[in-house]
């Protein structure tokens, strides 16, 4: 399930605070990097979708 820019955003800063702060035990780390990998990917994906939307936006005017 994708969700919207900001709030993978949040969920980001989340998981990189309890790493910080040492909150998360082994297990826990493993499934939040592979978490956060999911979250960095659409959010890239996110991005460049944007930028090519006003690139084309840009050369049509």
């Amino acid at each position: 399930m994708e969700v919207k820019y900001e709030e993978a955003v949040r969920q980001l800063e989340e998981i990189v605070r309890q790493m910080e702060n040492d909150e998360l035990d082994i297990d826990q780390m493993s499934a939040k990097l592979k978490k956060a990998k999911q979250l960095i990917k659409q959010c890239k994906d996110r991005l460049t979708k944007t930028d090519e939307e006003i690139r084309r936006i840009l050369a049509d005017q």
